[in-house]
Parts: C-alpha cells; sequence; structure tokens
C-alpha cells in the first residue's frame, strides 16, 4: 500500500475540513495513511481511532509551519496538502499532491490587504508549480485555476466531494424538539450554513429577508457557524443588523454546531438558502438535500454544477430576485416537495463509492 501523509490541521474548518473529514476515511481502505495535526482534534472521529497521528499544530498560514513541514513528515510516497499553504522547502515525499478548493483569493484579489495579496498570489502559484497533481472539487474551480494560474490542463484532477449518507441519519425520527431547545431554533426559519465572509452574501439575503418579512412575519433566519473569531467577518452584515431592529429580533445566530446536530437543523428547516457569490464547491446545499431540506441558492460560481435541476435559483446580487424567490417559495407548497424530490436524486453523483473511487485512480496515478 502506499503511504500517504496528510496535512490535517483544518479538520474542523468549514469547507476544506469538511472535505478532509469525507477524504480521509475513504482513503484509510486504499493507501497506508498518517495524519498531521492536533492529536485530540483528530482522535474525536471514530474512523480516526487507529491512524497514526503526528502532533503538528503550528498556524496556518505562518512562518513556523515552513520551519516546521520539511522535518516532521516522514519519508512517504505522497504528501497532501489540502489547501494551497504547500511546504516551500524539500520534504521526504516521492510526489506532491495538492488539493486547491477554488483560486478566491486570486478572483477578488482587489478586498485583500497588501500582505494577504503577497502571500496568496506567491503561495498559489507555488503550489501549482510544486505539486505533481492538483486536485480542484467542480469543473468551475479548474477552469478558475487555469484562468489565474500558469499551470498545464493536464495536471488538474476534479472530484467532486463525496457524503455518506449515513452520516445524516434521522436519529431523532422527526422529533426535533431537543435540537430546537439546545440550539434556541423557532419554529419556522431558513437556514444559512455558513461563515460570515463577504463573498458568503449574507448581507444581501438579511436585506431580502426583510422584504419576506413584511408578508411572512412567521419566519425566522437561523444562521449557523461560528464568527467571533472570524477575522474577515463581513462588518457590513453587523452594522445592519445594528440599525435594523426587525432583523435583529428575527435573525439567530446559533454559533458552533456539532456535526452530529447538524442534519436535524437541515430537517427543521423550511429551506436552506445559499446566496454565495462565489464557492469552490458548496457542500451545504448537498448536505441539505441529504436530509430532505429544499435548496434555495445562487445562481452563481460552481453552486448550479453541483446543485442541478434541484435548487430553487437566484441572482446574488439582486436583492429583488432574493426576495422573489422567497416569497414564491412560501406561496407555493408544491415547490418544496419537488425540490426534495429533484434533490434526493442530484445527490446521488456524489456517492462516497464514486468519491473513493476517483480520489484513488487520482492518487494511484502519481508513480
Amino acid at each position: 500500500m502506499k503511504k500517504i501523509v496528510i496535512d490535517a490541521r483544518m479538520i474542523k474548518s468549514s469547507g476544506i475540513g469538511t472535505y478532509l473529514q469525507y477524504m480521509i476515511p475513504n482513503l484509510r481502505e486504499k493507501f497506508s495513511l498518517i495524519l498531521l495535526g492536533n492529536k485530540n482534534e483528530i482522535y474525536r472521529f471514530g474512523w480516526a481511532k487507529d491512524l497514526k497521528v503526528i502532533d503538528f499544530n503550528s498556524p496556518i498560514y505562518s512562518l513556523s509551519e515552513q520551519f516546521v513541514l520539511p522535518f516532521i513528515v516522514p519519508a512517504c510516497d505522497i504528501f497532501l496538502s489540502p489547501h494551497y499553504n504547500i511546504p516551500v522547502m524539500p520534504v521526504k515525499a516521492k510526489t506532491r499532491v495538492v488539493i486547491i478548493h477554488d483560486v478566491y483569493h486570486l478572483a477578488f484579489y482587489g478586498r485583500l490587504t497588501g500582505p494577504q495579496k503577497l502571500y496568496a498570489k506567491v503561495m498559489i502559484n507555488l503550489a501549482a508549480k510544486m505539486s505533481d497533481r492538483i486536485i480542484t472539487v467542480s469543473n468551475f474551480s479548474k477552469s478558475e485555476i487555469l484562468k489565474y494560474i500558469n499551470v498545464h490542463e493536464s495536471k488538474i484532477n476534479v472530484v467532486y466531494c463525496g457524503i455518506n449518507r449515513d452520516e445524516f441519519p434521522d436519529t431523532l425520527n422527526g422529533n426535533y424538539s431537543s435540537i430546537k431547545e439546545k440550539y434556541n431554533l423557532p419554529e419556522s426559519f431558513f437556514l444559512f450554513v455558513s461563515n460570515i465572509k463577504p463573498h458568503k452574501n449574507l448581507y444581501n439575503l438579511l436585506l431580502a429577508f426583510k422584504e419576506v418579512l413584511a408578508k411572512h412575519a412567521k419566519y425566522k433566519l437561523v444562521v449557523v457557524g461560528e464568527y467571533k473569531k472570524l477575522i474577515t467577518a463581513d462588518k457590513d452584515v453587523f452594522k445592519l443588523l445594528d440599525k435594523e431592529e426587525v432583523l435583529r429580533k428575527n435573525t439567530v445566530f446559533t454559533g458552533y454546531v456539532l456535526k452530529d446536530d447538524l442534519p436535524g437543523l437541515y430537517r427543521s428547516a423550511s429551506a436552506l438558502i445559499f446566496p454565495s457569490f462565489y464557492e469552490g464547491f458548496g457542500l451545504p446545499p448537498i448536505e441539505a438535500m441529504i436530509c430532505g431540506c429544499p435548496v434555495i441558492a445562487s445562481n452563481a460560481a460552481s453552486i448550479p454544477e453541483a446543485c442541478g435541476d434541484a435548487a430553487l435559483y437566484f441572482k446574488p446580487g439582486s436583492v429583488n430576485d432574493i426576495t422573489e424567490k422567497l416569497n414564491l417559495f412560501i406561496s407555493d407548497p408544491a415547490l418544496k416537495d419537488e425540490l426534495v424530490n429533484k434533490g434526493m436524486n442530484n445527490i446521488k453523483r456524489f456517492s462516497r463509492d464514486i468519491f473513493s473511487e476517483n480520489i484513488k485512480n487520482v492518487l494511484n496515478s502519481t508513480d
């Protein structure tokens, strides 16, 4: 078996961390794995109990990680970086693989600070140049990589995330009162599952939701995710909430939600709203579909590629369009059933078996 070392420090992060959580259990069946990261965090996952974990806690994007990585990575066939913060010095790996989920930092270059611009431009290009294979998560992201980075197309492999439906059981058998009580959830609500960075577009969603409340006062908006420690949080969101009392009263921030509790939130919600301007893939809509939660989503970036015909789409830059689609969803009960049924069909494209086979083929092709 090939020995693969994976930098798993971002195991609890949204997006990248979720991809790692789905990827590693599939790889362990085909390869000999060693993980780098916080042992206490990693061993909380049942699939990790008999894996070798090397303690590695240097912060992401730090000089510290660059000094430590060449010494801490053991001899292996493949070193896999789940993000573009690759080791720039040689490591004891025959080949390197990097996962570049998106190139947001290049596509929205003007929004970055000076140091962020320098780091992103240098490191993303180095990651592409120094890696033998690049894995990305959608055809949209592949096209963006080719647009912004000088790299040959043959080096890039698209591997959609594979989601194990068994990880989203209805353990509460339809009785979600305990989940609602735990997270102070209202009776009727729309769900937003993401961080609060500007490109996630919570600001426009809030503006639209204010208009929806004028007609449908029973609904609230539930925002899932830890934002208090997020340096790049969208400050305009909080300015808007401070200004608009009706939004403050009807928006619930849950903070961090345990993964085991997330299915209950999806199943309790009237719909998931996914309004992003930019996504490399976007896992929450697929997770929602698995749980029978209808999806109302942006028609931008990779989102239509992931959601297919199973979402009610809106233009993310149009508050009026978001408002119209939410009102349409509320007024048409048959639409909910249609979206749920289409969602159940759509998720077949992202099965664990398909993902496992595709990721295995990419990693075996590094010989």
